[in-house]
């Protein structure tokens, strides 16, 4: 095995990986509201959207490994521009469909396009991240994709109107300015990768790890498990709010605002989650908020007044905040050294998979029980998370930034070649 030097790629990759995550995260964000809308207006029902937007994780869910295991021994910024060509051109291609059909296949390609930008980009700050700044830097990554779900919602509930019959129109418009804000994106993505990323040849290395050895690491299981309850809650609340309002008679620019509000509460989460680490740890902080999130995705079911979702809503998306990063640290450090685009492609097929049994499950309770169920089911996922990751966080607890000391000058980048 040979090491080639390797050249400081500087902190610039990280602030401009973050850009081109906002922009296609907000086109996906700006896109899933307008689907749903898109096919209330070509007479779709509760169940028929909990169908199209389980086909958006479909295609991901058998993606994920073979891309992961791709990615470990080769480059990421390839998957990067590949997922944004898909993402700009299913979203252009649902604004275009007429048919409740094309509209799910359309939407399958979206979603494999966001798979593969998101392993590609979780693969660049697991490898050019040191240990000692992974939750950090996977914190500032995910405030890339809550800047999108912030902007996407409201630009989307800006340009959709449903009065004089105007809902299809305007949501195929949603649409195809979502595509030209993803396209956008590849203007961030020109040298994000420095060219170390191959200089380890792990190819066989990488081959002979089974995913069962992956999954049995200690940490691995309850990292996919928070990340897949977590995302369950946020794709859902995406994709069925714009119903509950149909049903509540609250205006599509206003649910564009309550769920940007929720993608600000979890920016504001973000930003202050270095210190709550400090103070509570991984392990708690990750329990504690899955269990305030569930108790408060049950409340969403509620009744209740405009001005009270509102308060639910953001404070579930600072709970929400949490999940996501700290599950990708989670897994990153539990899985073996030479297979961590695997394991964190495989974090993914989780998400992917509750992506597709979330939004399935969802359309049949809500079928039956009404429009409010899905967030009542969503709430037990989150109390279930809570709990695995009460059981299954220890391994892994060391890592959190106050335990891990920084790299002394000089092992940089060593620690980068090893990851």
């Amino acid at each position: 095995m040979t090491v080639r030097t390797v050249q400081e790629p500087g902190r610039s990759w990280l602030p401009r990986l973050v850009i081109a995550f906002a922009l296609a995260q907000g086109a996906v964000s700006m896109a899933r509201p307008a689907v749903s809308y898109r096919a209330l207006a070509l007479g779709a029902d509760a169940r028929a959207i909990g169908v199209i937007t389980g086909v958006y994780a479909l295609l991901p869910l058998f993606a994920a490994v073979p891309l992961g295991r791709r990615t470990d021994h080769g480059r990421c910024a390839p998957l990067l521009l590949l997922g944004v060509v898909l993402i700009a051109g299913g979203c252009a291609l649902s604004g275009r469909a007429g048919t409740l059909t094309a509209m799910a296949a359309w939407s399958g390609v979206m979603g494999l396009g966001h798979l593969c930008f998101v392993i590609g980009a979780q693969s660049i700050v697991a490898r050019q991240s040191s240990p000692a700044e992974q939750d950090r830097d996977f914190g500032h990554f995910t405030i890339g994709a809550s800047l999108g779900q912030l902007i996407g919602p409201i630009a989307a509930g800006y340009l959709i109107s449903e009065r004089d019959g105007a809902m299809a129109r305007t949501s195929a418009l949603a649409l195809l300015v979502s595509a030209a804000v993803a396209a956008v994106s590849l203007g961030s993505l020109r040298r994000i990768e420095h060219r170390s990323a191959p200089a380890v040849h792990r190819a066989d290395q990488a081959a002979k790890v089974p995913v069962g050895r992956i999954l049995r690491a200690r940490g691995v299981p309850a990292g996919i498990f928070i990340s897949l309850a977590v995302l369950s809650a946020t794709d859902i609340l995406t994709a069925y709010l714009p119903v509950v309002g149909e049903h509540r008679g609250i205006a599509p620019a206003t649910i564009g605002l309550l769920l940007s509000l929720r993608a600000a509460a979890t920016i504001a989460c973000r930003l202050v989650m270095t210190p709550m680490l400090r103070v509570l740890g991984r392990r708690a902080l990750l329990t504690t908020t899955c269990l305030l999130a569930g108790v408060l995705c049950a409340g969403v079911a509620l009744p209740v007044p405009v001005s009270v979702l509102a308060v639910l809503l953001a404070a579930l998306g600072f709970c929400l905040g949490v999940g996501q990063p700290l599950s990708m640290t989670t897994v990153v450090q539990a899985a073996p050294p030479e297979a961590r685009s695997t394991a964190l492609a495989l974090r993914l097929t989780g998400n992917r998979l509750g992506q597709v049994a979330a939004p399935a499950s969802a359309g049949l309770i809500a079928g039956v029980a009404g429009t409010a169920a899905p967030f009542v089911m969503l709430g037990a996922l989150l109390l279930a998370a809570a709990g695995l990751g009460l059981r299954g966080g220890r391994k892994v607890q060391a890592g959190t930034a106050p335990d891990v000391p920084e790299p002394r000058p000089g092992r940089r980048s060593a620690d980068r070649d090893r990851t």
